[in-house]
């Protein structure tokens, strides 16, 4: 899932992978893919590919979708993530979906093989978006549709006990990104590279109440983990800090915002 340098991206290792896939099984990200299916508004028979496939999830649904006559793909650059899409891949009533190593920027399809892509959660990552939008659109059909979903990092808002401390925090985390405000500059990309945007919506992610099985949770043990060393934070604050927002119960606050666009390549 993740395009860059590899110096100071957030490693999609089997542990890292597993965090993920749990994080993605909550609530909160199962119904972000309901409303990212909704705006693809999918029909029998369509040629997907969805560019930083992760745990699967998004592209077994797509499958169910298009049934036994569509098409699904998915590439990714983390084997670990590969593996455990791979455990999703059969889908009953639809195609078996179709995974393979690569990134963004080197898509492994020839021009116009998909009547859809999808990314969501990846281009915040990519070091060439320019690039990548060009080999999405290239391996689009006339009047194929494109779906991007990313984070602005500076919309989250978090309850803190120590918010000088949480600002160290998630400006260290902000380090395993090339861009945490992709957002604010994706649509100018995307009219660059020749699409026409058609939607555009935020998805926002809240939890009120500490909960294990939310997306933020989750978020709190991958952020612990990457920080330390990055911004001065020490292993010891990074622990503080998660301990901190676990110890809320009722009083724990947690909002964030996506931005999903759809576009056409016309």
């Amino acid at each position: 899932m993740v395009e860059g340098d590899g110096t100071s991206s957030l490693e999609f290792d089997p542990a890292v992978s597993r965090q993920i896939e749990a994080m993605y099984t909550t609530p909160d990200v199962v119904e972000q893919r309901r409303i990212v299916r909704t705006a693809l508004a999918l029909r029998p028979g369509d040629r997907v590919l969805d560019v930083g496939v992760g745990p699967g999830l998004l592209a077994a649904e797509m499958a169910a979708e298009v049934g036994p006559e569509g098409r699904v793909c998915g590439v990714d650059i983390s084997d670990s993530m590969l593996a455990i899409a791979g455990t999703r891949a059969d889908v009953p009533d639809g195609p078996r979906v179709e995974l393979e190593q690569a990134s963004a920027a080197r898509l492994p399809y020839g021009a116009e093989s998909f009547d859809v892509v999808v990314s969501t959660q990846v281009f915040e990552y990519v070091d060439d978006v320019a690039g990548a939008l060009a080999e999405i659109r290239r391996v689009l059909r006339p009047a194929g549709r494109v779906l991007l979903l990313d984070t602005d990092w500076g919309s989250i808002v978090w309850r803190s006990g120590d918010d000088p401390r949480m600002t160290r925090v998630m400006k260290a985390f902000e380090e395993h990104l090339q861009d945490p405000h992709l957002p604010r500059t994706l649509g100018e990309s995307l009219d660059k590279a020749g699409f026409t945007r058609t939607h555009l919506q935020v998805v926002p992610l809240l939890n009120a109440g500490f909960d294990y099985r939310t997306y933020s949770a989750g978020l709190i043990d991958i952020v612990s983990t990457f920080v330390p060393g990055r911004a001065g934070i020490t292993p010891e604050e990074a622990e503080a800090w998660a301990d901190d927002l676990r110890s809320q119960a009722d009083s724990y606050f947690f909002s964030l915002n996506r931005y999903l666009f759809v576009a056409s390549a016309l």
